[in-house]
């Protein structure tokens, strides 16, 4: 079977004094059938690697191959075949979303009915509505529509669910899904760790444009050998006497603690039992006469999977040159 998509050895520079290696040389096999995340903070590279699979950019060197075709002889092919929705969409606020789904459904030869799409999407009573009385997440469903509209078999979404309420979120959720079960494709960029491990068959963590790692949310973080992640923050007590280790190592060589670090101004300890590395952690803190002020603990996420191999936490850009 044809792959959804296959990048090789894929490069983009961006011309400059000096250069910008925005993507380098990345190699991608997307399998049909998939909800696949791109993963990485801005600047990461993601973006980049993506609009040259939709056509927008131009690889520098390599090659990107969808559903098996080359954007350089089979554009028109590929169009047929593929829906994007871009991260900022703009739509003709006067037009309804009726009259916006029948304006995209006129691009295609074999595309879906605009009502049926408007009901995939739940905006049925929005249907005469104009897109400038629409919400935001009203809007977003929009942008989906006009991407499923064609009936692809591959559909792009960039960061769909970006500056949403919690409700639009799920919903754009249930269409993603049911896309997908559909035997549809999907490629995702997202910053949502939550939303790659919710929604995602694999992911791939990008940073500085190249490819950290790839493989099923739950074996990534399973590979990590970590079960639990420890937040916590301490304060000085009036009788401590600068003894406190750095804090970025704070509690490092702890019974069950794996790592330590700080991340969005907490420390956190990566641990394989709780109940063994907090009791140990509480006594650090009292032998070092600190006063605990905030202790949470969670399971492991794609986060904790992103900072160990990047070193840094999805918060900190860290571009370095590096176009999004």
């Amino acid at each position: 079977m044809t792959h959804a998509i296959e990048c090789r050895q894929l490069t983009k520079v961006w011309p400059g004094n000096p250069p910008v290696e925005a993507v380098r040389g990345i190699d991608l096999v997307i399998e049909q059938g998939l909800c696949f995340g791109v993963l990485g903070p801005n600047g990461a590279g993601k973006t980049t690697t993506i609009e040259i699979c939709e056509g927008l950019l131009t690889a520098t060197s390599g090659e990107a191959l969808v559903l098996g075709k080359s954007w350089n002889v089979q554009a028109s092919e590929i169009r047929e075949q593929i829906g994007i929705s871009l991260q900022e969409s703009r739509l003709s606020e006067k037009l309804s979303v009726l009259e916006t789904l029948t304006l995209f459904r006129s691009f295609y030869r074999n595309g879906l009915d605009p009502k049926e799409v408007i009901a995939r999407v739940s905006l049925q009573e929005k249907m005469h509505a104009s897109i400038k009385s629409l919400s935001g997440g009203q809007r977003q469903r929009v942008s989906v529509a006009t991407a499923l509209v064609g009936n692809p078999r591959l559909l792009f979404l960039d960061e769909p669910t970006t500056g949403l309420d919690p409700q639009s979120r799920r919903e754009l959720w249930r269409i993603i899904t049911d896309f997908r079960e559909g035997g549809g494709t999907v490629l995702l960029t997202t910053h949502y760790m939550d939303e790659a491990e919710r929604l995602c068959d694999r992911v791939a963590i990008f940073d500085r444009g190249r490819i950290l790692a790839e493989d099923s949310p739950r074996k990534l973080i399973a590979d990590l050998g970590v079960e639990h992640v420890v937040e916590f923050s301490v304060a000085y007590t009036k009788d401590h006497h600068d003894r406190e280790q750095p804090a970025e190592t704070f509690g490092s060589g702890l019974p069950g603690v794996i790592s330590a670090r700080m991340e969005s101004g907490h420390r956190c300890l990566s641990v394989r039992e709780p109940h063994v590395a907090i009791p140990a952690l509480l006594g650090l803190i009292s032998e070092q006469q600190l006063q605990l002020t905030s202790l949470t603990t969670r399971q492991a996420s794609l986060e904790d999977v992103f900072v160990h191999y990047a070193g840094r936490s999805l918060n900190d850009s860290g571009q370095e040159g590096v176009s999004a």
